[in-house]
């Protein structure tokens, strides 16, 4: 027991450093992630800036109730469900089949540039990305011309003044914007496939996609699968919708593009409601949460362990 003792003390002391280099990321998560919690009480207050977290009167769930019997929350979140769900059947796969794809090219050159050049994208900034959309997307735009030129419309589609547009277009953005970052945690999984599995392969006669679908899926696998528990815990939240629904939304098609990150904006920020709104994310919070913890039994139940 004590020689067990000595020589946890004696790892303690060679890796005192490298333990000392983890306490500014702990102190900033405690600072910034784990403090403001406590913030959430207001949730169930009537809360006044004035009298602190602390002070108001308790209600309860009268805020929830509030909220649960508003049509803008209603429309919100149906909107961000709808979009989060469209955006996890189309973008999450895009990644792993660009990644299965780029690693088949025997030019080694053609597929830095093209790696490099779908990777660019991910560090736009979002204002761009809506700029560059909102000149493409425009009646007189290069897409319409496009369109009009094969013949394929009569006349210019107004993309971003139709509701029935706009889930489809958050999601091809997407797409355009993280398939190429994506897919860079993907090929570095399948780099570190030995490669006399392949030599192995190769002499049992199998082609490129027995390859394909017996070596490199199941070496990924396993990255496929907390990405995919990640992407359903964010269902709720659905990462870039907010800025689609601030920077892309309009009055003409706020139907589908208004979600819960500008609800939460318009009724704290904007209407100054900061204890509804923080009901609202708590919410949010919770739903996530859930998912987190189901899409997880689910992993469980398809691999015999916890992926978390």
């Amino acid at each position: 027991m004590q020689l067990d003792r000595n020589k946890g003390i004696r790892k303690w002391d060679n890796q005192a450093m490298l333990q000392l280099m983890v306490l500014p990321a702990l102190l900033t998560m405690l600072i910034f992630s784990y403090l403001p919690m406590f913030g959430i009480i207001i949730a169930f207050k009537e809360y006044n800036v004035l009298d602190g977290l602390f002070g108001g009167k308790w209600i309860g769930f009268a805020h929830f109730r509030e909220m649960f019997a508003d049509d803008r929350f209603q429309t919100a979140l149906r909107n961000t469900l709808a979009m989060s769900s469209i955006k996890l059947l189309i973008t999450f796969l895009a990644p792993v089949i660009f990644a299965l794809l780029l690693n088949e090219i025997p030019f080694a050159r053609f597929k830095k540039w093209a790696q490099t050049l779908t990777t660019l994208p991910h560090f736009l900034s979002y204002v761009i990305i809506a700029t560059i959309a909102m000149i493409f997307l425009d009646p007189k735009g290069i897409i319409n011309k496009i369109l009009s030129g094969l013949g394929i419309i009569d006349k210019p589609i107004e993309f971003l003044a139709e509701s029935s547009h706009f889930w489809l277009l958050g999601a091809s953005l997407d797409l355009w914007q993280e398939t190429g970052w994506g897919a860079i945690i993907y090929l570095a999984a399948i780099a570190g496939i030995n490669t006399e599995i392949y030599e192995a392969a190769k002499v049992d006669g199998a082609g490129r996609l027995r390859t394909i679908w017996h070596i490199n899926l199941p070496a990924i696998r396993g990255t496929i699968m907390v990405l995919l528990i990640l992407h359903i815990g964010n269902i709720i939240y659905g990462g870039s919708n907010f800025n689609q629904s601030y920077l892309l939304g309009n009055v003409f098609n706020r139907d589908a593009s208004y979600v819960l990150g500008y609800y939460t904006l318009d009724n704290g920020l904007l209407q100054m409601r900061y204890a509804f709104a923080t009901a609202v994310d708590l919410f949010q919070s919770c739903v996530a949460l859930v998912l987190l913890l189901l899409a997880n039994w689910g992993a469980k139940k398809m691999n015999g362990s916890n992926i978390f």
